[in-house]
């Protein structure tokens, strides 16, 4: 299977791995894309893709550009869009139900979404969506087995309004125990930063999926504490309360559960150990992009044809 990748050449996260993943199980035409080409996907396309040699063409870009083309997006063949952000479409913020929106303009075209109940959400609506969770960067993250000297932490960003959720429950947190709110840059001041913190505090509130730092964080031992995300999510990922996690849904709660571990400190070693092993098997960039893969070989649904208004504005390029 020949795939064509078109992916953000301007990313904080570094998806490098992933893109690896990919290209591990099928044939990858990967193609990174300026800001520039994202805002003009038909100009791009024009002269740069011969749609013909494609079994596969996967978008892997800003949602804020695709939304503005479409037009044209509708008519590129064997589509499949990879989502990481489609939980906004269900929370209080500027893209509420625009992915809706968005999909039902090409119903035909499949989407793989980062959070199970969304993307069953986005099926019961009709759309063609299947999950695929975010995972982490092997090469980059691991266990190092260094002294944990920082007890409770978060690394992250809590300043945009999606996060606001998270930034008010921090902060709560941070009243109450003594609480590492930092970020860092990419790469070895990450890792070790991670390796430094026992128990990662993450506080997914209101998202309905679990974002990558908690991937990240399970794959260099932390100890997990993640805000719960529900019954739903939790099976379709393993993740189990006590066992290889730490599930929460209010401060109090979390404070209950730090006493037990704290008081029972091979009981917090088993756990990290346990959602280390879970993050390695199941959520390093090589598994899922085998994953994801696996999701792009299956036959896609028919494509609506176009008409002869939208041919002639093809023809046109309007």
């Amino acid at each position: 299977m020949k795939v064509l990748l078109l992916v953000q050449k301007e990313q904080r996260v570094i998806l490098d791995r992933l893109y690896e993943g990919i290209a591990a199980h099928c044939e990858c035409d990967l193609r990174w894309l300026t800001s520039a080409d994202q805002r003009d996907l038909r100009g791009y396309f024009r002269r740069e893709v011969d749609v013909s040699r494609y079994d596969r063409i996967v978008f892997f870009l800003r949602f804020k550009q695709e939304i503005r083309q479409a037009g044209f997006i509708r008519t590129v063949p064997n589509l499949v869009i990879l989502e990481h952000d489609a939980y906004q479409n269900y929370i209080a913020c500027k893209y509420t139900g625009k992915f809706s929106a968005h999909y039902r303009k090409m119903p035909w075209v499949r989407v793989l979404i980062s959070g199970f109940v969304v993307s069953e959400r986005l099926r019961s609506e009709g759309f063609d969506a299947l999950f695929v969770p975010k995972g982490y960067d092997q090469r980059l993250l691991s266990d190092l087995g260094l002294a944990r000297d920082i007890e409770l932490g978060f690394v992250g960003s809590v300043n945009s309004v999606a996060y606001s959720g998270r930034k008010a429950l921090l902060d709560e947190l941070g009243q109450v125990e003594d609480l590492l709110v930092t970020r860092t840059k990419s790469g070895d001041e990450y890792l070790q930063t991670l390796n430094r913190i026992r128990f990662f505090a993450s506080a997914d509130v209101g998202m309905g999926e679990y974002m990558i730092k908690n991937f990240e964080a399970m794959a260099c031992g932390c100890v997990l504490l993640a805000y719960d995300q529900g019954e739903a999510e939790n099976r379709a990922l393993g993740l189990r309360d006590m066992h290889n996690v730490v599930f929460y849904t209010s401060i109090s709660q979390l404070q209950e559960k730090l006493a037990i571990l704290r008081a029972d400190p091979s009981l917090a070693q088993s756990i990290a150990q346990n959602g280390r092993d879970l993050a390695v098997a199941q959520f390093s960039f090589a598994a899922i992009g085998q994953r994801i893969v696996e999701d792009l070989r299956a036959p896609l649904r028919p494509q609506a044809p176009i008409n002869a208004w939208q041919r002639l504005r093809r023809a046109l390029g309007v």
